[in-house]
Formats: C-alpha cells, structure tokens, sequence
C-alpha cells in the first residue's frame, strides 16, 4: 500500500467516526429538508359582515332614533317637573285684589281685608303689594315707565298658606265679600287645572312620540336583518342543513345587532346629554336671561329623572335592536326548507 493511501496522520475522514449523535443529527435534517413553520390558528369569524354599508347606515338610524327618544324624554321631565314647581308655588298662594277707588278708601279697604285674612287659621302671613311691586308685576304686559297712579290698577294682598291645609277659603272669600264689597278672594284654583290639563297633553305626545320611534327602530331593524340574512342565505343554508341549531345561527346575528344597537344608543344618547347639560349650563354662565322670566333655557332641565331616562333609554334600544333581530332571524330559518 502506498504512503498515498494511506489517511494522514491524526485525520479521521467524518463518516468513519460512528457514535457522533450531533453529526448524525444533522445529517438527517440535511436529507428531510427544511422544516416546515406551524401555521397559525386561524380565528373563527362570524357569518355576519362585521362593517358594511348597510351596518353603518343601521348605526346612524339607531342613533337619529334614540337621540329623538332621549330629547323627547328629557323633554317630558324637564316639563312635568318644572309644572309640578310651579303649581306647588301657585296652591301655597292665594291673592286678595281690591278693587281701585279713592285712595284713602281703598288704602283702608286693603287694611281690613289683611287683617281678616290673618286672623284666619291656616294663613301663615299677608303681605300687601307695593306700588313698586305691583309695577313689575305688570311691567311685562305695559311695559316700564309708567306711572300707575293714572291708572285703575286694583291692589293686591298675597296670603301665603302654612301648609297644612287647615285654611277655610270658602269661608274666607264670603267674609271678604259682606265686609269688603269691592274685595275678591282668588285661589288660582282654575289656572292650576289648566297647567295639570297641559301637562298631562305633553306627557301624552311624549308618549305616542316615544312608540312611533321605537316602532320606527323597529321595522329598520327588521329589514336590515331581512338582508343580512338574504346576503348570508347560502351560508345560513350550509349551517342549517349541517346541523347547526337555529339558536346558533340567531346568537350570530343577535350579537352582530347587539353592537350595532349600542353604537347608535350611545351615539344618540350622548348627543341628547350635552345637548341637555349645554342647556342646563347656560344660566350658570349668564347667559340664560332674566331668572325670573320663563323662558325655554330656564325649565328645560331634565335633572337627574330625566338623565337616567336617557341611559335607560340607550340600554332599551340596545337590548331591543338585538332581540328584534333575533326574532327576525327564527321567522326567516322556517321559510328554509
């Protein structure tokens, strides 16, 4: 044998070595080839298009409904509570007008009717009305400026009740009557029937204002699910004859709703909110007008009632936009045979 062919020395050839574990190793991914990656698990999707345009145009729906549902609410509170102040304000007062005559008769004239009307029970005090308040109680109808002494203004007595509703104004108004002629007792007994008569025609529209939007809610969400299920009738139609459970297949379009009701809800109950507290603000900033003037920024506060109505509102059109969708859906599965 030559010196050729024979291995050098201190050099042993890698196939000649046996037992190297790593060596082997790697030979053998060598002859598999690379390894393939682990696809990742693909995340379940629902049947339902998640953003679509009709979604979206069902979202502004929903929330031009509740907006109009929440300020028809806000509005109906801010009403009935503000009537309520006002006519608690009214039955606490009674007035006494004498008519006007000679000075110096009518001044006593008024005398003696606040001195019957103390001595009645159940009238805490009687304030006679000054010239300076008489006039800025007119001041709206005749404007400022003008001396009343030229005029026949008749005087006015307020007597404020105590409350406990022990006071005989029957009574009262026939003794003023025999002993003052020209005196009259006034309840406000008439005007506050009338306020209670328009209060109650308020809450009434706002009642039949609050069923036609939810009807409205209502039949737009039945036909966007009507089409949601007609784009989706080919896969609806696989999941049903797979086996798959009408409630399975409803709970995808429930929960798709579900979202889609509570974006509008709050997008329209949140603008109704501000809208409110911009309101409610404005006296606070000064820029509500004269206090005592009623005007529209002065009592449309909903206050806390008509805040909470708003939110329960939202949650209303929320649950009902997903539950009409899901009886939509059960109706729609028994026309697939």
């Amino acid at each position: 044998m030559s010196t050729n062919d024979a291995p050098s020395a201190g050099k042993t050839p890698a196939a000649a070595v046996p037992g190297d574990p790593a060596r082997e190793a790697k030979a053998t991914a060598a002859k598999a080839g690379p390894k393939p990656r682990p696809e990742k698990a693909r995340q379940p999707t629902s049947i339902v298009p998640s953003s679509t345009i009709a979604g979206r145009a069902l979202v502004a729906v929903v929330a031009i409904m509740t907006f109009l549902a929440a300020i028809t609410i806000g509005s109906a509170v801010a009403v009935r509570g503000t009537a309520s102040q006002w006519r608690s304000d009214v039955t606490r007062e009674v007035t006494i007008q004498v008519r006007a005559g000679d000075k110096a008769t009518t001044d006593a004239q008024v005398q003696a009717a606040a001195d019957i009307a103390r001595k009645t029970p159940g009238i805490a005090d009687a304030h006679i009305l000054t010239g300076e308040e008489t006039a800025r109680l007119l001041e709206p109808w005749l404007g400022s400026g003008l001396d009343l002494n030229d005029l026949p203004v008749p005087r006015v007595v307020v007597l404020r009740l105590d409350g406990a509703g022990t006071a005989d104004l029957a009574r009262l108004k026939r003794t003023l009557t025999d002993k003052i002629p020209t005196a009259s007792l006034d309840d406000h007994r008439g005007w506050s029937r009338r306020l209670v008569a328009v209060t109650d025609a308020v809450m009434l529209i706002g009642v039949v204002m609050l069923v036609l939007v939810g009807l409205a809610t209502v039949l737009s969400v039945v036909f966007a699910t009507r089409a949601a299920v007609a784009t989706n009738r080919a896969v609806v139609e696989v999941l049903h004859f797979v086996g798959a459970r009408d409630g399975f297949i409803a709970a995808q379009f429930q929960r798709h709703f579900l979202k889609i009701g509570t974006q509008g809800g709050l997008i329209g109950g949140l603008a109704a909110t501000a809208l409110f507290g911009a309101i409610a603000a404005l006296p606070q900033l000064g820029l509500g007008g004269d206090p005592e003037l009623p005007t529209v920024v002065s009592w449309l506060n909903p206050g806390p009632w008509g805040f909470l109505g708003i939110a329960v509102a939202v949650a209303v059109v929320a649950l009902a936009t997903a539950l009409t969708s899901r009886v939509t859906v059960y109706r729609t599965l028994r026309t697939i045979q």
